[in-house]
């Protein structure tokens, strides 16, 4: 994590909460000066200011995440000097970074995270390239992750082209090492683009492929089902839909019994009614899907209820209500 990646993702996420630099300093009781060569990378950020900032913006943590200590700074040098001793501590500090980007992505807006998020996957990827030892596919399991959370972050934008690619390669490097966890997210995110299309067809696609995906978790399956169904639905393959919103109603007390993934953390039960209220929508059984998709969006953490990516849940339960 360089220095100038922090202060990117603070000034954008200060402006997207209204606040100048000189405001922001007095809101948190900082020298503005300071503040000033920290957010423009002139000065390395303190944890102590980024605890604040997280304070003041709500973000729960997240920036202060992205920051590494003097040992993982350590670390993370002698891997990239040389990549054929990568150690565990440096695969952990970058996992640990990817988690923060996630959560900052639950409370700023995309196009915010976006660039430092292009930055630092493609430093992984370029240290993944020499890696060697018993931490290469360690290090590749965060690599792809990163790959399809640049990917969601571009198809947020719309940028549907170049999140499609970044995609693809997830799911090549999550295959390489076999995490179907990985795999089945990627093609996930594969069905929320064809989603934004309006291609039901691709939905459908896509959703199916990430539910039967070798390793996925139960609460991915469970997701997976209901969004393929809601495709088939819109594709006139009613019957189907159908049956597979049954094969997914089966999976629920599994989805239940098990925490969600690190990787996919917000697939908790009142996410998944997010899924069976789009599947509702989509066989037109507009009260159901107004039913699920309120207590969804009225389950979901604190934290994640105002997240920019409920707009579509949100737009969904609008035409659920007009359509009841």
């Amino acid at each position: 994590m360089r220095d100038d990646d922090f202060a990117d993702l603070a000034r954008r996420a200060l402006h997207d909460n209204g606040y100048s630099i000189k405001a922001a300093a007095r809101a948190i009781n900082y020298d503005p000066a300071y503040l000033s060569r920290v957010l423009n990378g002139k000065q390395q950020p303190s944890p102590k200011l980024a605890r604040s900032l997280d304070e003041l913006l709500k973000t729960g943590g997240a920036l202060a995440g992205t920051l590494l200590d003097v040992d993982e700074r350590s670390r993370m040098t002698r891997s990239v000097a040389n990549p054929s001793r990568l150690d565990a501590g440096t695969v952990d500090a970058l996992a640990g970074i990817l988690a923060a980007y996630r959560r900052l992505d639950d409370t700023v807006r995309p196009q915010s995270v976006l660039p430092a998020t292009l930055t630092q996957m493609n430093e992984v990827i370029h240290l993944l390239k020499g890696a060697r030892g018993p931490h290469r596919d360690r290090l590749a399991e965060v690599a792809s992750e990163f790959l399809q959370f640049g990917g969601w972050m571009l198809a947020q934008e719309r940028q549907d082209a170049k999140a499609v690619h970044l995609l693809n390669d997830a799911v090549e490097l999550a295959d390489e090492v076999g995490n179907g966890t990985l795999a089945a997210q990627a093609l996930n995110f594969k069905g929320y683009i064809a989603r934004q299309q309006g291609r039901p067809h691709g939905v459908a696609r896509w959703y199916s492929a990430a539910a039967y995906t070798p390793g996925a978790h139960p609460a991915q399956r469970l997701g997976d089902m209901l969004q393929a169904a809601a495709g088939m639905a819109e594709s006139g393959e009613r019957d189907d839909a159908l049956r597979l919103v049954e094969s997914a109603e089966r999976l629920t007390a599994a989805a239940a019994e098990l925490p969600p993934p690190d990787t996919a953390y917000w697939l908790t039960p009142e996410f998944n009614r997010l899924n069976m209220g789009l599947a509702n929508l989509g066989l037109a059984r507009y009260a159901d899907a107004v039913d699920h998709i309120t207590a969804g969006l009225a389950g979901l953490p604190d934290e994640l209820r105002d997240a920019p990516w409920t707009w579509e849940h949100r737009d969904a339960l609008k035409r659920a209500v007009a359509a009841r």
